[in-house]
């Protein structure tokens, strides 16, 4: 055979081209079909056109025209592109893995009660207060005082928290009047009406924003019989020119604007109250037992540093049939009040609260301001105000 002959045998291999041989003289066997001219001439031109155009590409396209050749994802790994991205993704996220890092690092060394709390259950401890349902309504005096697992201090964010008062009524929602029942000769509607005067009349000397800024209390002595004038002077007085013996914070809660700034505009209540025959016939009296705390800040000090005062009150207001007694219809008589104020200095009778901040220098002790009396919890609602105290100033427990 020639050389085209030779060129034509492509497609078959020695091996098969010989066992072809011997089949043949044996008479058994298939002849191997091999490719016809046209197909081998069609195959070969494809073959140079591939390559080149592959050939043209690399002069301009380089080494992406060579990878777009190759199948796309075949046994190979991420593109050289996508391996890059995912580094740069990588050390992305470590430096910010260690910015996270740093930054909770320098907040522990700012504070570190946020590691301390956690670890001590302080925290546990606070998020569980935090979510405990409000306690039942007080329908009678309390035989204890409120437990104390974790003191804590308040925050401007959380004025009450650490305090009892955290799960307290919101101002006058606190305030819950009973339901009326004629009392001492007293009719249904005269009670509900002595019920709701005592009311107002506690929302107007413990939660008005003006009064506890100091203003004069008019709606409050409104509500007084004007009848009962020995009263009324001794409020005037005591509201023009506070002294020791007339000291409007007896009745009236009052802060003073250039020294304290209340955090919020919310004071937490909890109390009682209920209705009693009077000592004569065609009397009732109206009888109130309630806790305010107010938490403030320092005008100009420490504006972080929260301070509680606990005003504790309990009153009596009586309601007298006009028929019987000589009185003003729509009015009540206050019969007796009495106060106790936590948290507050011992010595300044100008009319208005001072409480103790943890900022502020502790008194050396013996000297004129330094408490001397026993330690009191003014949460404690289980004793009637007075029971078992003594003269001395005390100290507060907790606020």
């Amino acid at each position: 055979m020639g050389s085209n002959d030779d060129a034509g045998r492509t497609g078959v291999s020695d091996e098969e081209w010989a066992r072809f041989v011997r089949d043949a003289e044996a008479g058994v066997g298939e002849v191997p079909k091999e490719p016809s001219a046209r197909a081998r001439m069609v195959t070969e031109r494809l073959r140079r056109q591939d390559e080149e155009r592959v050939a043209r590409e690399r002069g301009w396209k380089g080494r992406k025209a060579r990878q777009a050749a190759e199948p796309a994802g075949w046994r190979s790994g991420p593109a050289w592109q996508e391996r890059e991205g995912r580094g740069k993704g990588k050390r992305r996220l470590k430096a910010t893995a260690a910015i996270v890092a740093i930054a909770a690092l320098a907040l522990v060394a700012v504070r570190p009660e946020l590691v301390i709390d956690r670890l001590t259950g302080k925290t546990e401890a606070r998020e569980k207060a935090a979510n405990a349902a409000p306690p039942a309504a007080e329908t009678a005096r309390p035989s204890a005082a409120p437990s104390q697992e974790y003191p804590d201090r308040p925050t401007l964010r959380e004025p009450f928290r650490g305090s009892p008062a955290s799960q307290w009524a919101d101002g006058a929602a606190g305030i819950e009047v009973p339901e009326a029942t004629a009392v001492g000769g007293m009719s249904v509607g005269q009670v509900a009406d002595a019920l709701a005067k005592a009311k107002q009349f506690l929302v107007a000397t413990n939660l008005d924003p003006a009064v506890l800024r100091g203003e004069r209390p008019e709606a409050a002595l409104r509500l007084l019989d004007p009848q009962d004038e020995e009263l009324r002077q001794h409020l005037d007085a005591s509201l023009a020119q506070p002294t020791r013996e007339r000291d409007p914070l007896s009745l009236f809660t009052r802060y003073n604007p250039a020294e304290l700034k209340p955090v919020g505009d919310v004071v937490k209540v909890r109390g009682r109250m209920w209705v009693e025959p009077g000592k004569e016939p065609g009397r009732a009296d109206v009888k109130a037992d309630y806790s305010f705390v107010h938490p403030f800040v320092k005008v100009g000090g420490n504006p972080e540093d929260v301070a509680r005062t606990i005003v504790r009150r309990e009153l009596t207001l009586t309601v007298a049939d006009p028929g019987q007694w000589r009185v003003t219809p729509g009015t009540v008589r206050l019969t007796s009040y009495r106060q106790d104020l936590g948290n507050s200095a011992c010595d300044r009778y100008d009319g208005y609260v001072h409480p103790s901040f943890f900022s502020d220098p502790a008194e050396p002790a013996g000297s004129e301001k330094a408490p001397s009396g026993p330690r009191v919890d003014p949460y404690d609602r289980s004793k009637s105000i007075g029971e078992g105290s003594q003269d001395e100033c005390g100290t507060v427990s907790r606020s």
